[in-house]
């Protein structure tokens, strides 16, 4: 699986500014590196004479079975990437026994993404200003079949991405008006709301009936603090370096927040996964799975649903090789004694 060359097809076949968009950080972009840069830090202690003649990669997360713990992140506006936008990226992942975490800045109806194909669906919140809008997106998701929100905690406002500054980046008009009919309409009264607080995770999950997982924790005192508020667990992100250039690299983080939310909520990460051992150490530090961004955003520019799979599958079939050369059967025997 090479990730870099086909980044580089996709960037040959976006436009340069959609390319920034997808591909950019903010500020300098220190945290954007560093989420790649953090993950090689880590060293690995494998186990040898371990009978690893067969391994199990799949496994379950709140309480969906699914073919691995690599899941797909929430990325906004996939009609940037491909015509079909998240029906392919529903479909590559479904192909791949994959969980995908559909976003409010989706470009397709969350119905029609759920009736794509059968996979467990996770959908992404902003609370907006204007809370009914949200209000509606999040019962239109229970009603389609999600089974989870994930409600994002790092983006009161939005980061400056330099990039997009310097390309005077607009969503094009097709893109944005596809948005607008899915319900994401970008605007003054459905931009994110800056005054949320804790308080609003019990609002999402009594309005919902729904599991709550809040993304963008890289603190364990915000960890318990969502636990306490009725979070189901958390996700260790910086929001893929797009938010606050300087933040701690979410591999950093993860061993802080695991130990605080012990067994009172599962743990998720993501921020720079590029390979299969790169999940053995996240799930190794303690996470319940991964979030991918970028690389199924690759793979659905270059192949659509095709290049979703391949690329899920690829991280499949890496995370399994680095299994067995830890000396783990299955996900439940990557444990943290792996970790130097």
């Amino acid at each position: 699986m090479d990730l870099a060359a086909l980044e580089e097809e996709a960037r040959s076949l976006l436009p340069g500014p959609t390319y920034d968009y997808l591909a950019g950080g903010a500020g300098d972009e220190l945290t954007l590196a560093d989420n790649v840069a953090a993950w090689d830090r880590i060293r690995l202690r494998p186990r040898v004479l371990r009978d690893v003649g067969t391994v199990d990669t799949s496994t379950t997360v709140m309480g969906s079975s699914v073919s691995s713990p690599v899941l797909v992140a929430p990325t906004a506006f996939h009609k940037l990437a491909h015509p079909e936008g998240e029906l392919e990226t529903a479909r590559g992942a479904a192909a791949a026994g994959a969980l995908m975490v559909a976003a409010t800045r989706s470009t397709t109806p969350l119905e029609d993404i759920s009736a794509t194909a059968e996979a467990p669906r996770w959908y992404q919140v902003y609370v907006l200003q204007e809370r009914d809008h949200t209000a509606a997106l999040v019962e239109r998701a229970a009603k389609a079949g999600f089974t989870a929100l994930v409600l994002t905690g790092d983006t009161p406002i939005l980061g400056q991405r330099l990039r997009d500054v310097r390309n005077a980046f607009v969503l094009p008009a097709n893109v944005g008006e596809s948005a607008m009919q899915a319900g994401a309409a970008v605007g003054s009264l459905v931009d994110q709301d800056a005054t949320i607080t804790f308080e609003q995770i019990g609002w999402l999950r009594e309005m919902s009936g729904l599991p709550v997982l809040v993304k963008g924790v890289l603190r364990a005192d915000d960890a318990r603090a969502c636990l306490d508020a009725g979070a189901a667990g958390v996700c260790v992100s910086n929001h893929g370096g797009r938010q606050l250039d300087g933040a701690v690299a979410a591999a950093d983080a993860l061993a802080e927040v695991v130990d605080e939310v012990g067994d009172d909520g599962e743990v998720y990460v993501d921020g720079g996964i590029r390979r299969g051992v790169d999940v053995v150490r996240a799930l190794a530090l303690g996470a319940r799975g991964v979030m991918i961004g970028r690389p199924v955003i690759w793979g659905l520019a270059t192949g659509g649903s095709e290049g979703v799979r391949r690329v899920l599958r690829g991280f499949q079939r890496e995370l399994g090789l680095a299994m067995a050369l830890c000396g783990a059967r299955t996900v439940d025997e990557i444990t943290r004694d792996l970790v130097a």
